[in-house]
Formats: structure tokens, sequence, C-alpha cells
């Protein structure tokens, strides 16, 4: 059986990956993320690292880990996806203790990302009032991006072929417009 990272693996791993990596399509990165955590990825979407909820950074910890990792190391198929709800969930106990006010601000955010990731509007509104308090313009910039795609159509049309779902004309037209992939 791999060994499990522990939260401060997987928060030193993010850190010194750092913005050039996070938000960037780069497959010896996604590689490293599935090399290195699949195997507590996996701990994490069945449940089993709870416990790390209880601090700040094994918080962040798990967020990461539902959140992000999956962008890594699933890029291209629906299980990107699958454990944004238990992300979001993580997240939103977080942000109610507190964590994401004692966490370093450039990890800060990444609490943030799941209410980002969500195609419900009440998640898009708390995920621009998150951002807008953190105060960092391209973050701001972001939240109110995603916001405004689900206030339109109801969900991200660029998800619709991996998730099988039928695109409308309107969404069609859309996505022709513009290469947000989110």
């Amino acid at each position: 059986m791999d060994q499990l990272a522990s939260p401060e693996q997987v928060l030193a791993f993010w850190r010194e990956a750092g913005p050039d990596k996070w938000f960037t399509k780069d497959e010896a990165f996604d590689q490293a993320c599935r090399d290195r955590f699949m195997a507590t990825y996996r701990a994490a979407a069945r449940g089993d690292l709870n416990e790390w909820e209880l601090t700040p950074d094994g918080a962040l910890a798990v967020v990461l880990l539902l959140d992000q990792f999956p962008r890594n190391m699933f890029r291209g198929t629906r299980d990107v996806y699958k454990t944004d709800p238990a992300a979001l969930l993580v997240a939103d106990r977080a942000i109610e203790r507190g964590y994401d006010k004692r966490v370093e601000p450039a990890l800060r955010r990444f609490f943030y990302l799941p209410f980002m990731h969500s195609e419900s509007l009440r998640h898009q509104d708390r995920s621009v009032a998150f951002n807008e308090d953190l105060g960092e313009a391209d973050s701001i910039k972001w939240a109110r991006h995603h916001r405004d795609i689900v206030a339109r159509f109801g969900r991200f049309p660029h998800r619709n072929v991996i998730l099988g779902r039928e695109t409308t004309p309107e969404e069609a037209a859309f996505l022709e417009e513009n290469d947000f992939r989110g």
C-alpha cells in the first residue's frame, strides 16, 4: 500500500509549485501530483482524513487534495469534478471555524475555490464575497467571471462534453466566442 502524505507534505508541495504551476496546464506537474499524492487523494475522497480538518493547515490540505489536485491528476476526464462536493463541505466548515484567516494569504484563496468551482449561484455569490474580502484583484476578477457564467447558464458550459450534457445553442455560441476552460 502506498504511504500517505502528511498535511505538511501536501502544503509544502503546493507552496513549492507556486502560482506558475497552480493554474497552468503542465503534464509534468500533473504527473508529480499523481505520483506523490494519489494514495492520499484516495484516502481524502473516502473520508479517511477527517481528523486533518481539526487544524487550519490540515483542513487546507484536504481542500487542496479534493479540489485542486483532481484538476491536475485527472485533467480531461470527468473525475476532475468527482470530489468537488466533498471539497466544498470541508471548505465551508473550515471557513466557519475561521481557518481561512489563519493560513498565509497566498494560500487562503484555496479555501474559496471550491465555491468558485460550484455550479450553484449561491456558492458563486459566496465565492465573490470571499474573494472581495481577500482583496486580490485577479482573484476577484476570476470569481466574478465564474459567477457571471453560472448566472447566465446555470452551469459551466465548458464541462458539458466531459459530463455528457447537451450543449444549448446559446452555450455553443458562448464557447465559440470564449476560450474559458475554468
